[in-house]
């Protein structure tokens, strides 16, 4: 008996692209169908997420990894119809403070187009376990992405306002994954997701810090495709409960 294809549309985080997803992949089941979502166009994610609907496929789980979990829930929200699970990486519900708000507005202004040479080593290794924070392939990885993305959409992903997006209006099975080594997102911020979304549920990745589809790959893998079946059942539940129907 044939294995339906199930696809899947990824969204990686701040100036990050396509490789960070390269390991993840490989441990994917060969049934899945993967869609990378690109987050350069748009000034705003309204504004990007009314460019990737257009080139996203007619119905998909929708995958977020930090700022792009922020992206995620702006598209299953808007989308609704489009959207059968959505699964939210080491992201969160907060907004930008002012203060952070002006601290990347000033960082931003301190580069420039000649200067620019992807992320700091140092903000790289702070978003790593303490225990890979000299691994130099994967900060070398991580560079790599943000130098290929440029200057511009470094300008542009640092302006990009968090606010107002939305979380209780999001109707999809949704699942937060999280890590408790996280230093850049909280577990407290990975509960909130969880309170505010209705239908979340939370999943811990051990030993790794925030960028865990590059230090977890295969735990991810594991831990999405065992929830995505789980969620097909509930779905069937929850809609044959609705008919009237009971097993």
């Amino acid at each position: 008996m044939s294995v339906k294809p199930h696809t899947m549309v990824l969204i990686p985080g701040f100036m990050l692209n396509e490789m960070l997803w390269h390991e993840f992949e490989t441990y994917l089941p060969s049934n899945c169908i993967v869609h990378h979502a690109s987050v350069t166009e748009g000034r705003t994610i309204h504004d990007v997420v009314q460019h990737l609907i257009t080139l996203l496929p007619e119905k998909f789980s929708l995958i977020g990894f930090s700022m792009g979990g922020y992206i995620a829930r702006q598209l299953a929200a808007q989308f609704p119809e489009r959207v059968e699970s959505l699964v939210l990486i080491a992201s969160s519900l907060r907004e930008d403070t002012p203060l952070e708000a002006e601290a990347k507005r000033k960082n931003a202004q301190s580069l420039s187009p000649t200067t620019f040479k992807g992320l700091s080593s140092h903000a790289i290794a702070r978003s790593l376990h303490p225990l890979k924070t000299s691994n130099q392939d994967m900060i070398s990885a991580i560079q790599k992405m943000g130098c290929s993305l440029g200057f511009e959409a470094f300008i542009t992903q640092s302006s990009l306002s968090r606010q107002g997006i939305p979380s209780a209006t999001i109707c999809c099975p949704t699942l937060v994954i999280a890590s408790e080594d996280d230093a850049i997102r909280s577990m407290k911020e990975a509960e909130e997701l969880v309170e505010a979304i209705p239908y979340a549920s939370l999943r811990i990745i051990r030993d790794c810090g925030h960028m865990i589809p590059l230090e977890q790959p295969g735990e991810l893998a594991r831990t999405i495709v065992e929830w995505i079946p789980l969620n097909s059942q509930h779905k069937a539940d929850s809609y044959h409960h609705s008919n009237g129907w009971h097993s």
